[in-house]
């Protein structure tokens, strides 16, 4: 029993966290995880000599109570204010000495709604996929991938190359109830997607935490943006839907008239505007920030935000300077609410589009290649541009995720800067081959699916009961499918779906390994508009459609996508085996096989359990492949779509539903 810590209980989702947490597999749907009060757990780290990111404790509302077996040096950080151990209080920010067989009970939050534990040496779980934090949506990292239970046993590393100890209780923040959170403007600004005015009232406005935030975002609840836009086109019918795009941690997503802040849990790609993100320094405000309380989203220059970003930096790499400093006002900045310039445009030239890079907060850059619409040729160079770069293996490129038509690039902006990353991509954009020239190795992938599972039908149903009981889509979302896409009857938007054969143009859309996908027949095109507000809970492996797209989901969460089925898992962690655990690739060409419920619940049984993967065949993809030929058949659907979708509006318009 000696090195452990015994949970007597549990308290509120605690959880074992790292820092930085996951890096290099944003592109595949695989969120960093990690403490979310980046801040307050790297200075409990220091306090007791670690490393800042030595995997510790995070808990929500209430803290646990733990039983140390061996003599330990600990640190409490976040909204702790009143620990005991064995009776006497424990203040935050000072390295306390842990007898063996006392008891620590960190007890209920209070000004603040984290709070967080570290232990001389750190916990020692095992890594996966890179790191000790636990991804709880994904059931992995931590102990067992959950929260912790009464009785579980938590092991610490030997303590050996560690650092003197420190007090850090004058460097943490205090929590206030009201929060600024200070954001760079953009990637998506006004006027293509925001009109100016709704633009400087999204920054304005007083926004309250809603009830329905986690790790996976933050909801805000306020006013509705100003879109200067009318709708997403073949992205979705709502405005503020875009060809899906990767996000930033951070990244405040307009989904429909909801703000959501991405949390470290949260999804790397989707198809929602991004009008501002919140700066690095200020991401650990949204760990403590209670729903009902205050946000307000400060706009700042990139100058000020990397000014802001180096002291943060300091405060962590010099603890005396740090201290010494506390007492001094720190800086409070405020900037233009227009989105910073482009640091990179190109032209159209040929076959190529053109090309704009602009930064998606501090330390993203987002390429936009050709306008906002659908052109799989498109596709193609984002590929092609996300490959090179990739080959040139920069220093300090953290993670690249395609989208449909753009591409994120993740850096360490003290390595290397955006400006810097813009025109490296400005060189491996001239240099790309020919598109006419290129051939991709790809899979012909068949999924099992299993129409109007029962499953995807009780997502609808809790979706009307708790969320939004009179929206359009309710209560059957194929009905709604036929609906707005002028089809007869439920039957013939099954019939399409079968029919068609799908390019997997993106993963990790709603997260692990999950495809995103596009008929590559403009005939088979079923268009919907996405939920808004989006729902709290889909089934793993549902299947549905928003705007143009088809996604499976990789795993239990939130999603937007109009369901209409459920296929077998598209993710199989497997510790033990060498395979990565996404089991679909980029430009996979996909195509469903209808089985029944009884069929599929043992068809997703065996690929769980690793008795079987997915039925693949090799195949080939040129750019031929991705112009669709002109046919009467695809021109008549289009147009029968686009009348279903006027009449549509026309009906939302009259408020019926």
């Amino acid at each position: 029993m000696s090195e452990t810590v015994e949970v007597i209980a549990p308290g509120v989702q605690t959880t074992v966290q790292d820092l930085p947490g996951r890096s290099g597999l944003w592109g595949v749907g695989v969120p960093p995880s990690g403490a979310w009060d980046d801040r307050s757990f790297a200075l409990a780290n220091l306090a007791v000599g670690n490393a800042p990111g030595a995997a510790g404790l995070e808990s929500v509302l209430r803290g646990p109570s733990l039983r140390f077996h061996h003599q330990a040096l600990v640190c409490l950080t976040g909204a702790v204010p009143a620990a005991l151990l064995d009776g006497r209080p424990v203040a935050a920010g000072v390295p306390t000495m842990i007898p063996a067989g006392a008891t620590l009970e960190l007890g209920p939050a209070k000004g603040g709604l984290r709070q967080y534990l570290a232990v001389r040496g750190g916990l020692d779980v095992p890594v996966v996929l890179g790191s000790r934090s636990t991804f709880l949506l994904g059931g992995f990292g931590g102990l067992g991938g959950r929260a912790l239970r009464a009785g579980d046993l938590l092991e610490v590393r030997s303590a050996e190359n560690t650092g003197a100890p420190a007090e850090v209780a004058p460097l943490l923040p205090p929590g206030t109830g009201e929060w600024d959170l200070r954001v760079i403007p953009g990637p998506h600004g006004a006027p293509d997607y925001l009109t100016g005015e709704g633009l400087e009232e999204l920054f304005a406005a007083e926004w309250r935490i809603d009830h329905r935030s986690d790790r996976t975002g933050v909801r805000l609840v306020g006013p509705v943006p100003g879109f200067a836009r009318a709708d997403g086109g073949d992205a979705g019918l709502h405005p503020s839907n875009i060809h899906d795009s990767a996000y930033p941690v951070g990244g405040v997503m307009l989904s429909g008239g909801t703000p959501v802040i991405v949390g470290p849990d949260g999804p790397s790609l989707g198809g929602f505007v991004v009008p501002a993100v919140v700066v690095r320094a200020d991401r650990w405000k949204l760990a403590q920030a209670r729903p009902g309380e205050l946000v307000r989203l400060r706009p700042v220059s990139p100058e000020q935000a990397a000014e802001l970003n180096a002291e943060r930096a300091a405060e962590l790499a010099d603890l005396p300077s740090a201290l010494a400093t506390s007492g001094r006002p720190r800086m409070t900045p405020s900037g233009p609410y227009r989105r910073p310039e482009a640091l990179l445009e190109l032209p159209a030239e040929g076959l190529r589009p053109a090309l704009t890079a602009r930064r998606a907060g501090d330390h993203h850059l987002l390429v936009e290649c050709g306008p906002a619409v659908l052109d799989l040729t498109v596709r193609l160079q984002v590929h092609l541009l996300g490959r090179a770069l990739g080959g040139r293996r920069p220093s300090g490129l953290r993670e690249t995720v395609e989208g449909v038509r753009s591409l994120l690039l993740a850096v360490d902006e003290s390595v290397l800067p955006l400006p810097e990353l813009a025109a490296m991509v400005a060189e491996a954009w001239q240099d790309l081959p020919d598109p006419a020239t290129v051939e991709l190795p790809v899979r012909e992938v068949t999924l099992p699916v299993a129409f109007d599972d029962p499953s995807v039908h009780e997502a609808m149903r809790r979706y009307q009961a708790s969320v939004r009981p009179d929206a359009p889509w309710c209560p059957d979302n194929v009905e709604f499918i036929r609906r707005v896409n002028g089809l007869g009857t439920r039957d013939e938007v099954f019939d399409v779906i079968t029919k068609a054969e799908y390019l997997v143009v993106g993963l990790g859309d709603v997260y692990l390994g999950a495809p995103v996908a596009v008929p590559l027949d403009p005939a088979h095109r079923l268009v919907t508009t996405k939920y808004d507000p989006a729902r709290t809970w889909t089934p793993a492996n549902a299947v549905g459609i928003g705007g143009v797209y088809l996604c499976v989901y990789g795993m239990e969460g939130p999603g937007g996508y109009q369901l209409f089925g459920r296929t077998v898992p598209v993710w199989r962690l497997d510790p033990g085996g060498g395979d990565p655990p996404w089991l679909l690739r980029l430009f996979d060409r996909l195509r469903f096989e209808p089985v029944t419920v009884e069929e599929l619940t043992g068809l997703r049984a065996d690929i769980a359990a690793g008795r079987t993967t997915l039925e693949t065949r090799p195949a080939t993809l040129s750019l031929a492949d991705l112009i669709p030929a002109a046919s009467p058949e695809a021109e008549a659907f289009t147009a029968r779509r686009r009348q279903a979708f006027a009449a549509e509006r026309a009906r939302w318009a009259q408020g019926a539903t």
